[in-house]
């Protein structure tokens, strides 16, 4: 007994979608546009307010990208009307970052400045040299710069030294014990 999945998206105000016949998905909202091609076995139909994602057999693949599907076409629908940010704190003496271009320049402790470049579409800001703000409507490549810039010095478990997420909580571990 073979049972299709379908799934459903409400699209926000301001924002409108286009479903090309080469599987493309277009999507545009007041932040920008982004767009996105779909994998064979999965299908997309538009309504004013809804989108509905329904797959075309059982097959374990196709059931994966069903979900996959859904859920970036959701991402892109959050990303051209609200957008995505990732908040980055620095922790250490005489650690601190800055935007100087199209790069930020990242000083860790280490004996050379790291810069980093920023890819189009993104918008950093740094305040108090110690915190970055990453902007942006694309979900993955907000996510990646900020893994890209924790991953020079993530936070070490001894001095919580490094570059963490706001909130993020590291375990601290004792040093060592003096006889």
């Amino acid at each position: 007994m073979s049972r299709v999945g379908k799934q459903i998206i409400s699209i926000p105000d301001k924002v409108t979608i286009k479903i090309g016949d080469d599987r493309s998905v277009q999507v545009k909202g007041p932040k920008g546009e982004l767009g996105w091609t779909l994998p064979l076995g999965v299908k997309v139909n538009s309504d004013d307010k809804t989108i509905n994602v329904t797959r075309e057999s059982e097959d374990r693949k196709v059931r994966a990208l069903h979900g996959t599907t859904q859920r970036l076409i959701s991402n892109m629908l959050i990303g051209v009307s609200q957008g995505y940010t990732r908040n980055l704190e620095i922790h250490g003496v005489g650690f601190r970052a800055a935007v100087k271009g199209t790069n930020i320049d990242l000083q860790l402790g280490q004996s050379h400045d790291r810069l980093h470049p920023i890819p189009k579409g993104v918008k950093v800001t740094v305040t108090e040299n110690t915190k970055i703000a990453i902007e942006g409507i694309d979900k993955q490549v907000v996510g990646q710069l900020a893994a890209d810039i924790r991953a020079y010095y993530p936070p070490e478990p001894y001095k919580a030294k490094g570059v963490r997420y706001v909130g993020e909580h590291i375990r601290r571990k004792a040093g060592k014990s003096v006889k």
